[in-house]
């Protein structure tokens, strides 16, 4: 269909055309999730989806929706640097919206969310493509978004503590898997996000965090000197995730019960991956 028909969906504030069926019409702006055009993908398709599903105009269909979408997280999985990510990555995002949707009221079978579940932790520690922005592309963001789907995941009412101690597992697993990219364009700090979302159950004990974020803290303190590799290259990602969390513990709203303890498991861990910045400088305290 010609640009200027969602054009003009667009400026007629995303009412839902009636020349069309709405099956032709979503197929129609799945098939742009996957553009390589970041005006088609990220100015169109997403936005379209997302207020629609918010509208309630899917909630009849949401279950068929989000399978669609679950499918999507499989086209060209296991290539990198192809446009195929745009596709995986923006289906990760509408199908958070469907799981949101169905927090809100209560659409969906247990099981149905607890199918897309798998299919997004699957594909989340499965994704080659690491890539934030992409010049002349826009955003591919793929660990961002699917750190959003797993914050969608967490606030579930679906999701109890069993589930969400998963969720920690897969971004810790994530985090720590060789071969993932220096995450440089904000995703441990939506990473974060979504361990914030966790938290904010209070279903999830202080033991298991402690453990979890130990787990996280020993990867982010072992620097490698093996060959000519760069020593912080394996440490990277998880001192800027432990960073962030205990940023957006500090500070963000809405703060969960075991906050005050769980900020000093972090900085008691933070301390142990940062000696050399912590420690006192003899130049500065030498009378």
């Amino acid at each position: 269909m010609e640009t200027g028909y969602w054009q003009q969906v667009m400026a007629a504030g995303l009412t839902v055309p009636t020349d069309r069926p709405l099956d032709d019409l979503t197929a129609e702006l799945t098939g742009l999730l996957g553009s390589p055009d970041p005006a088609d993908r990220d100015g169109t398709a997403y936005p379209t989806l997302a207020t629609w599903i918010e509208r309630g105009v899917y909630d009849d269909l949401l279950a068929g929706l989000g399978d669609g979408m679950a499918s999507g997280l499989s086209v060209g999985l296991g290539e990198r640097d192809t446009d195929s990510v745009f596709r995986r990555s923006y289906s990760a995002l509408v199908l958070a919206a469907c799981v949101e949707r169905d927090a809100a009221h209560g659409l969906l079978p247990p099981g149905k969310v607890f199918e897309w579940g798998d299919r997004v932790t699957t594909w989340f520690l499965r994704e080659h493509d690491h890539r934030g922005y992409v010049p002349g592309h826009g955003w591919a963001h793929a660990l961002a978004h699917g750190a959003d789907a797993l914050g969608a995941f967490a606030r579930s009412p679906h999701f109890g503590a069993a589930e969400l101690t998963v969720l920690l597992d897969v971004v810790a697993d994530r985090l720590l898997l060789p071969g993932t990219d220096l995450l440089t364009s904000g995703e441990p700090d939506r990473m974060a996000q979504a361990v914030m979302r966790v938290l904010r159950r209070d279903l999830v004990s202080l033991e298991t965090m402690e453990a979890w974020v130990a787990r996280i803290g020993a990867a982010a303190g072992r620097l490698s000197h093996a060959g000519d590799a760069d020593p912080y290259r394996d440490t990277f990602n998880p001192e800027a995730f432990l960073r962030a969390l205990h940023l957006q513990l500090q500070l963000a709203p809405g703060q969960p019960a075991i906050r005050s303890d769980l900020l000093l498991t972090l900085v008691d861990t933070l301390r142990r991956s940062n000696p050399h910045y912590l420690s006192p400088d003899p130049d500065l305290t030498r009378e």
